[in-house]
């Protein structure tokens, strides 16, 4: 019944309600902000890999002739 107890007009279950819903809000957006960033870095770092192996192989086929 301590949830259900009322402080000065306030009951007490909803600010707690009202606590969690926010930073299960807050928690979402970092979240997807977080997957962003790292999708992007992932992207970056596959994008210079991929020219590093061009580079290789294009160095290769000079010496090779």
């Amino acid at each position: 019944m301590f949830l259900l107890s009322v402080v000065g007009g306030i009951h007490l279950g909803s600010v707690i309600f009202q606590l969690v819903s926010l930073l299960l809000l807050i928690a979402l957006v970092v979240g997807i902000t977080s997957l962003i960033v790292m999708f992007n870095k992932k992207n970056k770092r596959l994008s210079k890999i991929e020219e590093k192996v061009d580079k290789l192989l294009t160095d290769k086929d000079k010496n090779s002739e």
